[in-house]
């Protein structure tokens, strides 16, 4: 996410950085530095840093992303991952899951 940061502000020239493209489309969810995620075929684009980062990225809430400085960004993050709405919790059971036509019974 840090090189994303950088790369979006500017901190990296040109030439060296991958090129991300920004979206034209202002949505109300997400942030205002939103990045377009491009189809790709092949495996080798798919799985590179340019397309894996992107989800993650727009996700991030608008307070986040609008950092002025690479130190509050950094902040900002960990205050952010540090405490997430949802936790989940691999071992919990969840209900509605399994097939339908199981019929429950209990024993006695």
């Amino acid at each position: 996410m840090i090189e994303t940061y950088k790369i979006n502000t500017g901190k990296y020239q040109g030439c060296v950085a991958p090129s991300l493209i920004k979206e034209e489309i202002y949505v109300t969810r997400g942030n205002d530095l939103r990045l377009q995620k491009l189809r790709v075929r092949s495996d080798l684009r798919k799985f590179g840093f340019s397309n894996r980062v992107i989800n993650k990225w727009n996700s991030l809430p608008n307070w986040v992303v609008s950092a002025n400085a690479t130190n509050t960004f950094k902040a900002r993050l960990d205050k952010f991952w540090h405490n997430p709405d949802i936790v989940y919790d691999f071992r919990a059971q969840l209900q509605g899951t399994g097939s339908r036509s199981e019929v429950l019974c209990e024993e006695f």
